[in-house]
């Protein structure tokens, strides 16, 4: 189980971990960026199962975030902390983002440790599930070895497959 915690507030991001990092089972692995431009570079090299993100920062706001992170994993949930109680917030939030869950805070410990274990397990069984699809697939001939070989990968490794070839089979790092 992999959370990533987005904040620009340091001691909101201590405190978080520390409260994930006790309640959750031993394997499980807390990221924390309190830049959300760091976060979406990192979300483009490794999986996560749950991302929650504050939704007030000055780089960038969170709605924002979560949206340019749901286009780099889009299976993820997606979660947002903020002290901001307005509707319409919340409304595009869960709207424009496929938003998981919204927190507010001051949170409570329980239910953020109830609502990231959730959400991950949640994505964590939606995996297993489409990965058992795809090998029934790949069995019944609906599916090739190799499209159930290249969708492991992008799982383990987001971007792995997108792989720009040239005619003579190399390998274009860089678009000139």
């Amino acid at each position: 189980m992999r959370i990533l915690l987005v904040d620009d507030e340091s001691h909101v991001l201590a405190a978080l971990v520390r409260l994930l990092r006790h309640a959750l089972p031993k394997a499980a692995q807390v990221e924390s960026h309190s830049s959300p431009h760091a976060a979406l570079a990192r979300a483009t090299e490794v999986p996560f199962d749950t991302v929650l993100c504050d939704y007030r920062m000055p780089e960038m706001d969170g709605l924002a975030f979560l949206k340019a992170f749901r286009d780099i994993q889009p299976q993820v949930p997606r979660l947002i902390l903020s002290g901001v109680t307005d509707f319409d917030v919340l409304m595009n939030a869960v709207n424009e983002v496929g938003l998981y869950r919204y927190l507010i805070k001051p949170w409570d410990d329980q239910e953020i440790v109830a609502a990231v274990r959730d959400a991950a397990m949640a994505h964590l069984r939606e995996e297993e599930a489409r990965r058992l699809a795809d090998e029934r697939r790949a069995e019944l001939g609906h599916l090739s070895r190799e499209e159930l070989e290249k969708q492991r990968l992008e799982a383990e490794e987001p971007g792995i497959t997108q792989v720009r070839w040239g005619p003579d089979g190399a390998i274009h790092l860089d678009e000139d």
